[in-house]
């Protein structure tokens, strides 16, 4: 299928919402839907069918037996998928199955992650082939004693990387520490004394309130030939909505030499960047 842009969901929102059945099935079928996350196109499915079928044992039979294949709920963050478990939309065993499905792959181990989506690659069930997504999936690990802290991996492929230049950017999926909600961003800028494009990776905080926060930050990435993590940066920040911290050439070195064919950042096609926040 062509690639789809998720503007057609907000921009052509009254035709999109007119569509019948297996119009919404062909849109969401497409693993090229260039949407922000996989909990937008949850956010919209439901809105669809609230509006096409207002009658509720009708709408959990649509969603059960015919939308909820088209919904990767892998690709779905934690927060959403708790509101799946207590939305009324759905029947409450095919909520369970869901997200208990869902998180089993978010715990799984990356290679058997690739296996599985690797599997559905050849077959028209597509729930765990990640789609082009705006904002980039991240895989979180949360500690709440000594302190609160959380580790943060977030994978970009080398043709990703090398389509940001010369001044492209992409971001993360948020994640929340103490509450608040933060997210990466990886760009190719110039690097201000060497006047050469390099990569760049930054912290923002989300704009939300006026809190004030002081974060502990580590940026890591995993090198060969150990291909081992890495740390390339680290420093302490207080942030405040909106606000972002980071470093504008985190490899030190130029643009030309990151995505090199033998450059030492990519392993098997993948960048592996890590950031830890500590409050």
């Amino acid at each position: 299928m062509c690639m789809i842009s998720g503007h057609i969901f907000s921009r052509f929102q009254e035709e999109v919402m007119a569509l019948p059945l297996a119009g919404i099935q062909a849109i969401l079928a497409s693993d090229d839907l260039q949407i922000a996350s996989e909990d937008a196109v949850y956010d919209f499915v439901l809105k669809w069918a609230r509006a096409q079928y207002p009658n509720l044992e009708d709408r959990r039979e649509v969603l059960g037996s015919h939308l909820a294949q088209y919904i990767r709920f892998p690709y779905m963050t934690c927060r959403k998928l708790k509101k799946v478990l207590t939305c009324n939309d759905f029947d409450q065993d095919v909520a369970s199955k869901l997200v208990l499905e869902a998180l089993f792959y978010k715990a799984d181990a990356p290679y058997r992650q690739r296996s599985l989506a690797a599997e559905e690659s050849a077959t028209s069930n597509r729930r765990f082939v990640e789609r082009a997504y705006k904002y980039r999936p991240v895989k979180v690990v949360e500690f709440e004693l000594p302190r609160q802290q959380c580790v943060v991996y977030l994978d970009l492929k080398r043709e990703e990387c090398v389509n940001l230049f010369p001044s492209g950017r992409v971001y993360s999926q948020a994640f929340h520490l103490g509450g608040q909600g933060f997210f990466l961003s990886a760009h190719c800028n110039m690097d201000q004394q060497s006047s050469f494009h390099c990569l760049g990776l930054f912290l923002g905080m989300q704009e939300k309130g006026s809190t004030s926060f002081t974060v502990d930050y580590e940026f890591a990435a995993r090198l060969k030939p150990t291909e081992e993590f890495v740390c390339k940066y680290k420093g302490n920040y207080t942030f405040t909505g909106g606000k972002a911290v980071g470093y504008r050439n985190l490899f030190a070195v130029p643009w030309t030499s990151f995505v090199a064919e033998d450059s030492i950042y990519f392993i098997n096609g993948i960048l592996h960047l890590r950031a830890e926040l500590t409050i």
